[in-house]
């Protein structure tokens, strides 16, 4: 963000003085899929609430990120029945494949790669989650022909920083 983009001003503005922290904030993550300190401080400005306290709501929910996040989000549980049936050597094979661990994200933020306790879909373990689509019953050896499915679905994302300029 090399200045103020429109959007994220009249998200704002909608907002009002008195308009929601939260969903200012979600907005933000919604177009830039995390918190830039910049636009955190400029909803500190336009919303007259202090900077720690934008951050507190920031920090608090776990939707939000102060780390840019990959365009899709793979979710490997790692709860006991997935633990049990291999979810550690299938996380193993993902994080050597992307070249991230477990809460990162890729260079080309294609993904977000993270664990969850458990998904509730115990008898199809171990289970990914790639955004809201759940793959059950994986392997090593079907987490690589997954992967490549998903790697051919989506974009890298060449984004730069953001940054904004406040007036």
């Amino acid at each position: 963000m090399d200045s103020e983009p429109r959007e994220l001003v009249e998200s704002i503005e909608r907002n009002g003085a008195n308009g929601s922290l939260v969903s200012a904030l979600e907005d933000i993550q919604a177009q830039y899929r995390y918190l830039p300190r910049d636009a955190m401080i400029l909803v500190s400005e336009r919303l007259g609430v202090p900077l720690s306290q934008v951050y507190s709501v920031a920090t608090f929910y776990h939707a939000f990120s102060l780390v840019p996040r990959g365009k899709q989000t793979i979710s490997v549980c790692a709860g006991t029945a997935c633990h049990v049936r291999g979810a550690v050597q299938i996380l193993n094979r993902l994080e050597s494949t992307l070249g991230v661990g477990a809460g990162g994200t890729t260079r080309d933020r294609r993904f977000t790669l993270e664990t969850v306790n458990c998904l509730g879909c115990c008898a199809l373990g171990p289970v990914l989650v790639l955004d809201d689509e759940n793959e059950g019953q994986m392997t090593t050896t079907k987490v690589d022909k997954w992967l490549k499915r998903a790697m051919r679905q989506v974009e890298p994302v060449l984004r730069p920083s953001c940054a904004v300029r406040r007036p």
